[in-house]
């Protein structure tokens, strides 16, 4: 049963994190963005449980995949790919003078009802 409800989040946090992804990613305003993003956030940590938990059921099958040397490959792009993005991401820095500002208009949107 409780494989069946973390199965069924997944799906459900993924389709979430998905649409709403996209609709930000086309929807190009960042007052757009901040609407969405309580959807995004929330089920961004939802995702985050069922991964968990979908990886606590499957680990076996897992990493008998990455025995296979292409698989491992793959994995290791991936990985990299995303270090180094987080990299760029990192040192790709909003000025203060706007962030600041940027922040707070944002902060005050999601509390706004």
């Amino acid at each position: 049963m409780f494989r069946k409800i973390i199965a069924l989040s997944l799906f459900v946090s993924f389709i979430a994190m998905a649409t709403s992804g996209m609709m930000m990613f086309f929807i190009e305003k960042p007052s757009f963005t901040i609407q969405m993003h309580p959807v995004h956030k929330l089920f961004g940590l939802i995702m985050i449980v069922s991964v968990i938990g979908h990886l606590s059921f499957n680990f076996r099958a897992i990493t008998s995949y990455v025995k296979n040397r292409w698989v491992a490959a793959f994995g290791a792009v991936m990985i990299m790919l995303l270090v180094g993005l987080y990299g760029v991401a990192i040192n790709n820095e909003v000025p203060p003078g706007i962030a600041v500002p940027m922040d707070k208009l944002a902060a005050d949107a999601e509390s706004h009802k």
